[in-house]
């Protein structure tokens, strides 16, 4: 019906209407046995003929609805609140007439809920169901007012109230109608929801009874089961189905609780069969691409979020997970065309453009990443300076990668500048901005700044041990000895606990080359990760985070352990201490970059050390060091090209790294470029004069001296050879 129709539309029109429609009317408002209200003295002169006493008057009952049902149409064609007021009034008028009448006490209800009136909806759904308990419409009117109300109720005592209710009607519905395994159902699902687990199961049973192969009772006690964390019998129940009644569904929700269960083997065979039930469902082909990618199945990942984006140009987050695996392959072209593509179609995104500043800086486009993040920084900037602790978290991401860029870029002011910006965040934040501007220093080679730095973070936070531990790592290792190792073991005396201390402090020994206090000191740290670990045994309540931090203590003081015997040449107990690092941790990138370094120093077992390096730069694929053994490795097996390309990589990722510059002068050299060789040596010299003793092992600077001069020798010797000579 048109607007311009209805406005011309009048009581003698709806009459008409009534005449040719009363009798469609009548079949549904039928007589009842009780006493109709009288209808009020103002309507009369609307009805034809009036009502005898005792008899529901239908014609006048009809008019009202009809004039209600046409209010109603222009209060959601309009959107006025006067219209849906009107709609109620006519409402009340027709069961004037007709108060015996279902249909108009159920119109009159879904209209007050529909406007908000809650209390006035339950109480004409409540009035149906006195008129006849035993009414089953009436009962399933009055719950699903409660139901309803349950999602609009914004109060928790509200809520609670309104689902005991919802359950009271359920109660009487499944007496008045046992047979209906829908009903049993929600009842279901209403106990679990007031956590009354055994009376859930009981109609969940009782649904299963009646419909044993029920596809829909079977996911119900599935999602049951999986909230009461039981997801071996939320399994068991779809499983149970017959081979007919599965269905795209039915293993589209066993793959999500197999996901639940940590089983992502099962859940993509699950996920395989939902998708061959029903090849264009993409929401289940994204679940597949995900696991697949959890996997580590990244080409068919990669062909699953292909297929999606083709089935969905307008996917972000598809070209977002292209972008990634062709990231982790090393695609990065193709990684930073799909990420942009992906931006283009969700502008606002910020976590796509962090990953478009993540790619660009692997990339080594450090301009464009550094552009990206600085627009990140400043939108995640508070004036008032007040964030949430989730704000703060997003906006110490964001200084800490642009920071790593200006590192990168050799731009050490601006580098220290971004962590004072998030030293204003306060306490933790600080703590790590404070230690993160000591690294700064000391990479920069400026050690009086990073001793200075930490005084005064040890100033500002006087209770941060960790910057204590870092002041004295710095003292320690620019000559001030015995104050650094006070330092560290007063710290340590105030929390002998703290594992913390004890690393540092092995590490302050292990660089002094005190091989015994290094090691007497994990010792003392392996018997408090040894009590720990008698605390979970003996059944501390929170044992399972206690366990967590007793295992990753335990790789560390292992890990330790690797490195004091590989700084001292005990290299068969280095070997295994790496070993047992990487079978408790086999991703730790460290372990297996030092480790690797350490057997191709050696020229030992290469392959392995090979396998072991890739790894590493694989999980941090921009680690300058990382990049330096895997070339390294590359030159111990004589395959000088790709030796040479890897560390110019790490070169290239702003390393001034002494250790470097020494390596690609021996590449230089057993190229037959000595020139270039002598260049990088004298390079390498350069960065040692810089350098404190304890980042360095004795006898490094003298074996490239000896290089450096051997090569002059022999390049001032073919500089004589090929000079022409003078006649007399």
């Amino acid at each position: 019906m048109s607007n311009s129709a209805f406005r011309l539309a009048s009581p003698t029109c709806l009459l008409t209407a009534f005449v040719l429609t009363a009798g469609a009317f009548a079949q549904t408002a039928k007589p009842s046995s009780q006493q109709p209200a009288p209808a009020p003295a103002s309507q009369s002169d609307h009805k034809a003929d009036a009502a005898a006493p005792g008899t529901p008057d239908q014609a006048g009952a009809y008019y009202h609805y009809m004039m209600a049902h046409e209010y109603e149409e222009m209060a959601t064609t309009f959107g006025r609140s006067e219209y849906a007021n009107r709609a109620i009034e006519e409402y009340k008028m027709a069961l004037n007439d007709d108060p015996s009448s279902k249909y108009l006490n159920s119109h009159l209800a879904d209209l007050y809920f529909k406007t908000g009136h809650i209390r006035e909806a339950i109480v004409a759904a409540q009035d149906r169901v006195k008129q006849d308990p035993s009414d089953l419409d009436a009962h399933r009117l009055l719950a699903e007012v409660y139901l309803r109300s349950l999602g609009d109720a914004q109060q928790g005592d509200v809520s609670t109230q309104m689902l005991k209710l919802a359950i009271g009607e359920y109660q009487k519905i499944v007496q008045l109608e046992p047979n209906s395994p829908e009903d049993h159902l929600m009842l279901a699902r209403l106990y679990a929801a007031d956590h009354e687990s055994a009376q859930a199961e009981s109609e969940l049973a009782a649904a299963r009874k009646i419909d044993p192969g029920s596809e829909e009772t079977a996911l119900i006690a599935n999602r049951f089961y999986a909230d009461q964390g039981d997801t071996t019998r939320a399994i068991e129940v779809l499983k149970a189905l017959p081979d007919d009644d599965q269905t795209s569904r039915t293993e589209y929700q066993l793959g999500m609780t197999y996901d639940e269960d940590k089983d992502t083997k099962d859940a993509i065979a699950a996920f395989k069969k939902a998708l061959d039930l029903e090849p264009d469902n993409l929401d289940v082909e994204r679940r597949l691409a995900a696991d697949l990618m959890a996997d580590n199945q990244m080409d068919a990942a990669l062909t699953a979020w292909k297929d999606i984006a083709a089935g969905d140009p307008t996917d972000p987050d598809a070209l977002a997970a292209i972008a990634e695996i062709d990231e982790q392959k090393g695609n990065l072209d193709d990684a930073l065309a799909s990420i942009k593509k992906a931006r283009e179609l969700s502008s606002d995104s910020l976590k796509l453009q962090f990953d478009e500043g993540r790619i660009d800086y692997m990339a080594g486009h450090l301009d464009d990443a550094a552009k990206i993040f600085e627009g990140l920084v400043a939108a995640a900037e508070h004036p008032s300076g007040q964030y949430s602790e989730e704000e703060k978290q997003d906006y110490k991401m964001f200084l800490d990668n642009l920071a790593e860029i200006y590192k990168e870029e050799n731009q050490v002011d601006r580098e220290i500048a971004t962590y004072q910006k998030m030293a204003a965040l306060g306490g933790d934040y600080e703590a790590y901005a404070y230690d993160m501007e000591v690294q700064a220093w000391r990479d920069a080679h400026d050690y009086d700044k990073a001793v200075s730095t930490a005084r005064e973070g040890v100033d500002k936070l006087p209770k941060s041990n960790d910057l204590k531990l870092t002041l004295a790592r710095q003292l320690a290792d620019t000559g001030q000895v015995d104050q650094g190792i006070a330092m560290a073991k007063a710290v340590l005396d105030a929390d002998p606990k703290d594992m913390q201390s004890y690393y540092q402090l092995a590490q302050i020994y292990t660089d002094l080359r005190k091989w015994k206090d290094a090691s007497d000191t994990l010792d003392d740290a392996a018997k408090i990760a040894a009590e720990k670990d008698n605390q979970i045994k003996a059944g501390a309540k929170n044992g399972a985070q206690i366990g967590t931090a007793v295992k990753d203590d335990q790789i560390m003081i292992t890990f330790e352990r690797a490195m004091l015997a590989d700084r001292a040449r005990r290299y068969d107990e280095a070997e295994t201490e790496f070993r047992k690092v990487l079978a408790d941790d086999p991703n730790n990138a460290l372990a297996l970059n030092n480790f690797g370094f350490m057997l191709a120093d050696r020229g030992v077992k290469l392959d392995e050390a090979l396998s072991m390096i890739r790894k590493a730069v694989q999980l941090e694929p921009t680690n300058y060091a990382y990049l330096d053994s895997l070339g390294w490795v590359y030159f111990r097996m004589g395959q000088y090209t790709q030796a040479e390309d890897n560390i110019q990589r790490a070169l290239s990722r702003g390393a001034g790294d002494p250790t470097v510059h020494d390596h690609l002068g021996d590449i230089y050299e057993k190229t037959g470029r000595l020139k270039l060789a002598a260049a990088q040596w004298e390079l390498s010299l350069n960065e040692y004069a810089k350098t404190v003793q304890a980042d360095m092992d004795p006898g490094d600077v003298g074996k490239v001296q000896k290089k450096l001069d051997s090569a002059r020798v022999r390049l001032a010797k073919e500089s004589a050879t090929t000079q022409p000579v003078k006649s007399e």
